[in-house]
């Protein structure tokens, strides 16, 4: 064991621990079994770095400038070493020694200083010197050069959620792909519409899968603004976003050089007080995640709906991904729907959170940040999932039948809707009442009432007459 000290106490520390006092601190007052995303670990790590290389320019540039002065700054053999071992956190290197959990108090305090000393430690080792020796790297002195916790954390935020959503932008583009592909399979293939659970009058399923491709359209031109409402950042502002105690060097090019870093479309705010006080931007891109995990219930709900055994005449069939029960045999439920419909509801459950812990800023930070952040990185994976399976296990092998439309949807007294326009509302009605005391189809009922000439009644009842986007005059025998 090792001890360390800070100006509370000391603690003991296991002797090949890359965490340090500050860390165990942290993992003992937050009892929470969260985990932290390990997601946001690595962007830490790469705006470590980030701060490091313009560390090293600014000491090339002053000494340059300055030559003829003696400066103090950080060798450059431990910071050669901490650029190393920030670029191995950002590959998610040494994460097992990341203790801290994702709910904690401090603003993320505790994120940036387990981190530090895992930076400070490794680049210890490097040096072939020991764990804890911060007398020649040290949490603060070194691996805290130029940075606070208020700048690094959230930077580090926006760096993983930019990149994740890059990925959500990919997978809802599959899903649109495959609503596209279904549309043009059952092009004018005729179903029974419903509303309010009620039959209604007929529809088709590629107007039914038209529907769900328009939203997610939506829900991709939405996920695509989110870059730039999330894309400034305070690194460089400290403690406040006032760049107190930090060279106004560094503060101009940091940003920069993280840029270069991530190639992600980042920019340093025109004011990095607001930019560190307020977080209401999280509020606005979690607004569109919910916004998709609204659209992505509605139709894997519907989807489970039409494929249930509730339906007598099923006419579409979602793919048997798995063993429904452990008690009646050859049972299988719609597991991918189920999986969705849970998966959106943590998004509701963590839009609640984001929005009240916003609001909960007070004056120039926001010390909710932590539980903000996870809930935030939680709510897009979440998304990303979702779009997955529904591709991969639900959209890919569904099928349809092809339904009878003299026993299905000409039996339902709604069709006579279609002939409103020829025979008004009242007869509409007439032919609508005896279909439902005989059980008999339009065709049928047409025939005793004699309320449309039979010819023209098959040719109004093609799908493509039944499917076109309402009628003209001329349609109806008028002139025009």
């Amino acid at each position: 064991m090792r001890t360390e000290k800070d100006f509370i106490g000391s603690v003991d520390i296991p002797e090949d621990a890359l965490y340090g006092i500050h860390s165990v601190r942290a993992k003992n007052n937050f009892p929470d079994d969260t985990p932290f995303l390990i997601e946001w670990y690595k962007s830490v790590g790469i705006v470590k770095q980030a701060c490091y290389e313009t560390y090293l320019k600014f000491k090339q540039a002053a000494q340059y400038k300055y030559r003829d002065k003696n400066l103090a700054f950080i060798s450059d053999e431990i910071l050669d070493k901490m650029i190393e071992a920030a670029i191995e956190v950002s590959q998610g290197k040494h994460f097992n020694h990341f203790i801290v959990p994702a709910i904690q108090g401090g603003a993320g305090t505790s994120i940036n200083l387990n981190i530090n000393e895992i930076i400070a430690n490794v680049s210890l080792g490097k040096l072939g010197k020991k764990n804890g020796d911060y007398s020649t790297i040290d949490p603060f002195e070194h691996a805290n050069i130029f940075q606070s916790t208020n700048d690094v954390i959230p930077t580090a935020l926006k760096v993983t959620v930019i990149a994740l959503f890059k990925d959500l932008d990919n997978n809802i583009n599959e899903v649109l792909l495959a609503l596209e592909n279904i549309e043009g399979k059952t092009r004018n293939h005729l179903r029974q519409a419903y509303t309010q659970m009620q039959a209604a009058v007929p529809s088709s399923y590629d107007k039914l899968f038209s529907t769900y491709n328009n939203a997610l359209s939506r829900d991709w031109w939405r996920v695509s603004k989110c870059f730039e409402r999330i894309k400034e950042v305070n690194l460089g502002g400290g403690a406040i976003g006032t760049g107190i105690s930090i060279p106004s060097y560094f503060i101009m090019e940091v940003v920069n050089q993280l840029q270069r870093l991530t190639g992600l479309p980042i920019t340093r705010s025109e004011n990095l007080s607001d930019t560190t006080a307020n977080l209401d931007s999280f509020v606005e891109v979690h607004a569109t995640l919910k916004a998709h995990a609204v659209n992505l219930e509605k139709m894997v709900s519907d989807l489970r709906l039409l494929s249930s055994d509730l339906f007598y005449h099923r006419e579409l069939y979602i793919p048997k991904k798995q063993v429904g029960s452990s008690i009646m045999p050859g049972k299988v439920n719609p597991v991918i729907p189920e999986f969705v419909i849970s998966a959106v509801h943590k998004i509701y459950a963590n839009d609640q959170l984001i929005s009240s812990l916003c609001a909960q800023g007070c004056l120039e930070l926001n010390a909710y940040l932590p539980a903000i952040g996870n809930a935030l990185i939680d709510s897009i994976k979440l998304l990303i999932n979702c779009n997955k399976t529904i591709k991969e296990n639900l959209l890919t092998d569904i099928t349809f039948k092809k339904l009878n439309n003299e026993d299905t949807i000409f039996m339902n007294p709604s069709i006579t809707t279609a002939l409103s326009p020829y025979i008004g509302y009242h007869k509409a009605s007439e032919l609508a009442h005896l279909m439902n005391k005989k059980k008999c189809s339009i065709i049928e009922a047409n025939r005793e009432l004699e309320l449309v000439d039979n010819n023209l009644l098959k040719d109004l009842l093609q799908p493509e007459q039944v499917l076109r986007l309402g009628y003209k005059l001329k349609d109806i025998g008028e002139d025009l």
